[in-house]
């Protein structure tokens, strides 16, 4: 007999039908005024990880939120990433309820607000001050001819096919964005810790929420000390394996021996994909020979701040 109840899945699953820990973002976005907007999300994770040309992001929202509609007509946002705290959170409750408009949600809004540094030549909102870490954004929209969609900004009550599998408008009520990263900015402390070494003091007090659940509350889990657990032993690549990868990975790169050493911990099943991002960088700098004093400037992705 099974240990567990078969529980119905119904709309907006990931809360009414499960406990899912997620986020807890402010988007930013411009209104039809030019006005900075905030709203809060959850449905925002990592899309585009490794592999491709640019880093993105993707955005679940109504089609009919402020956030979506400011998205389809700008094309641009940034995902503000905020610490907790209780008054913060309560905020970032009341900018997550819809049916406001821009202006009066914003109106008494407890966060200051910034100018961001992607630039270029569309138009971007403002950044959250109090955010540890904020993503700008340029929304996608040339993926599934999704710049379509555009025209179909003020359409409220429901929007009528076609519909999109995965950007753009993608059901009555729905919309995905597929968010490309042009800037990670990040406070002084946690850049520190990213590049300097990252110990469990300097994690921003990140809140993790649950959604809402009777429809009178929202729930979340104060932030609690970060801890580690230590790769097993065994488990990360030895040394000759390295060598012997790194002996084959390129005719024109080769590695010395120190520079091998820096990635044994490295496991083995992420070694060529690691090796080969060491010889791309070695490539766009002129080096035919990789020395561990190389492998110091690639280990923190950051070639340029370190040098």
């Amino acid at each position: 007999m099974s240990s567990f109840k078969d529980l119905r899945i119904v709309d907006n699953f990931y809360q009414t039908s499960a406990f899912f820990p997620m986020p807890t973002v402010l988007v930013s976005t411009l209104s039809e005024t030019g006005q900075t907007s905030l709203g809060s999300y959850s449905l925002c994770f990592p899309y585009y990880v490794a592999g491709k040309d640019y880093y993105a992001m993707l955005l679940e929202t109504r089609n009919s939120s402020n956030t979506a509609q400011n998205i389809l007509r700008s094309g641009t946002c940034a995902l503000n990433f905020i610490e907790d705290g209780r008054a913060v959170f309560k905020e970032a409750v009341r900018l997550g309820y819809p049916g406001e408009t821009c202006e009066e949600k914003m109106q008494g809004c407890r966060f200051s607000l910034e100018p961001g540094q992607a630039g270029g030549e569309k138009k971007r909102p403002l950044i959250v001050t109090d955010a540890f870490q904020v993503f700008e954004c340029t929304w996608q929209s040339d993926l599934e001819g999704a710049f379509e969609d555009a025209s179909r900004v003020g359409q409220l009550d429901g929007m009528e096919p076609p519909y999109r599998s995965f950007n753009g408008i993608t059901s009555r009520f729905g919309a995905h964005f597929i968010l490309r990263i042009d800037k990670i900015l990040m406070k002084e402390r946690q850049y520190d810790a990213i590049i300097g070494g990252v110990k469990a003091a300097a994690f921003p007090r990140v809140p993790v929420d649950y959604g809402y659940r009777d429809n009178t509350h929202f729930w979340y889990t104060r932030f609690r000390r970060p801890l580690s657990e230590r790769i097993p032993a065994g488990k990360e690549s030895a040394l000759s394996t390295v060598v012997y990868a790194a002996e084959r990975i390129d005719p024109e790169i080769k590695f010395t021996r120190e520079a091998c050493a820096a990635l044994v911990k490295v496991p083995r099943v992420f070694l060529k994909t690691a090796l080969q991002g060491c010889v791309d960088w070695a490539k766009e700098n002129g080096v035919t020979l990789i020395t561990a004093e190389h492998m110091a400037v690639i280990r923190d992705k950051r070639s340029g701040e370190k040098k």
